[in-house]
């Protein structure tokens, strides 16, 4: 006779791990905050949207409206964030534009994800970003609902517990199978533990350059690894090394064209360096998540400063010409600010067709998770 055995009506929370690393990544500010230990105003805001979005019965629709921050939510979480005193040794997630702009981005960001991977709103550059069925297809409906399956599930886990919100954006997130913001973490422990520890014994003052910088260029073929101008990339990358005009070359780029691509440029290229070229691997620095030329250039700002380079010297870009020139363009500096809020740094004076110097900011350690994929 079979025996039969009683579950019990709940069942203990469980962290998913990649759940809250993902959270981390995505909303650093607000996921500082603990569940159950809010001021009273905050847990007053809190509890109503939990019953709005309890409310709603899992129904899409009214479910993503009722999980979209309000400015006035916002700020309470703001105002909670800014009374958490910090941890020792661990770095703010506060930028230098303060709590309520840092909130206020990473809130934006979570309602951008409903947005458009919810309700299968357009996103800024649908070629590359986006959910990967048709929106209003009957494949993305079905999509949608097993993600709200999977949020309810994880709705209290113990990393993620602050707001149902939280749970619902990285189910989206992760029903759509893109990783991509947590792939390599943590990256000083893997594939750029031997760079970062070649940084802290070498002699800046020896280099013009602090480094060369690779932006990546894809295929618009999934079933490529590399696009013609990316190796292009690589071989003038790897001639300028080889003359010891800079320290380390930083190749930038996700799995990003086309949308289908499971390529991460900035991988693909450094085999390519070692392989065909024969740069030392304690040389090249990864940046594997940046998905738009804006973001190549701050994310690699912030692999400079965790590797201990000097800020004030100046790195090379090296690109093929169209994408030289539209670096240094009237239309890409107005990008900038229009997507990050900020110049990532200052384009310099052009080298040669191919290259052109760049200054790094500060300001590029900003958090501005707009971009889900691309924190």
């Amino acid at each position: 006779m079979a025996l039969a055995i009683a579950l019990p009506s709940h069942a203990a929370p469980v962290q998913d791990q990649h759940w809250a690393l993902m959270a981390a990544r995505m909303f650093p500010a607000v996921a500082s905050l603990q569940a159950g230990r809010q001021p009273e105003r905050l847990a007053a805001v809190l509890d109503s949207r939990k019953k709005r979005i309890d409310a709603c019965q899992q129904a899409s629709k009214c479910l993503f409206l009722a999980a979209t921050w309000t400015d006035e939510e916002m700020d309470a979480v703001a105002n909670a964030v800014a009374a958490v005193p910090a941890s020792p040794g661990k770095r703010s997630p506060i930028a230098d534009d303060g709590v309520k702009a840092q909130v206020a981005r990473e809130l934006r960001g979570l309602n951008a994800v409903l947005q458009i991977y919810g309700f299968g709103n357009e996103a800024r550059y649908p070629m590359i970003d986006g959910p990967f069925e048709k929106p209003g297809s009957e494949a993305f409906k079905a999509l949608v609902a097993d993600a709200i399956w999977l949020a309810d599930a994880g709705k209290n886990d113990p990393g993620i517990s602050l707001d149902p919100s939280i749970s619902l954006a990285i189910a989206l997130i992760d029903a759509n199978e893109r990783p991509d913001a947590v792939l390599f973490e943590p990256l000083d422990k893997g594939l750029n533990a031997a760079p970062y520890a070649r940084a802290r014994s070498i002699d800046w003052k020896r280099y013009r350059y602090t480094a060369i910088i690779v932006p990546g260029v894809g295929p618009e073929n999934p079933a490529i690894a590399m696009s013609a101008r990316g190796k292009l990339h690589l071989k003038l990358a790897a001639s300028r090394f080889a003359d010891g005009t800079a320290a380390f070359i930083i190749v930038s780029g996700a799995a990003v064209h086309p949308k289908e691509s499971r390529f991460v440029e900035a991988v693909e290229m450094r085999k390519v360096l070692i392989e065909r070229f024969h740069v030392p691997a304690d040389r090249i620095v990864i940046e594997p998540y940046a998905r738009h030329t804006t973001t190549n250039l701050r994310n690699v700002t912030r692999q400079l400063v965790a590797m201990g380079a000097p800020i004030e010297q100046p790195t090379l870009i090296v690109a093929n010409v169209s994408q030289s020139r539209y670096i240094e363009s009237p239309e890409f500096a107005a990008r900038n600010p229009a997507e990050l809020g900020y110049q990532p740094g200052t384009v310099g004076p052009r080298i040669s067709p191919y290259e052109l110097e760049f200054r790094p900011s500060l300001r590029s350690l900003r958090v501005d998770p707009w971009d889900p994929l691309d924190p």
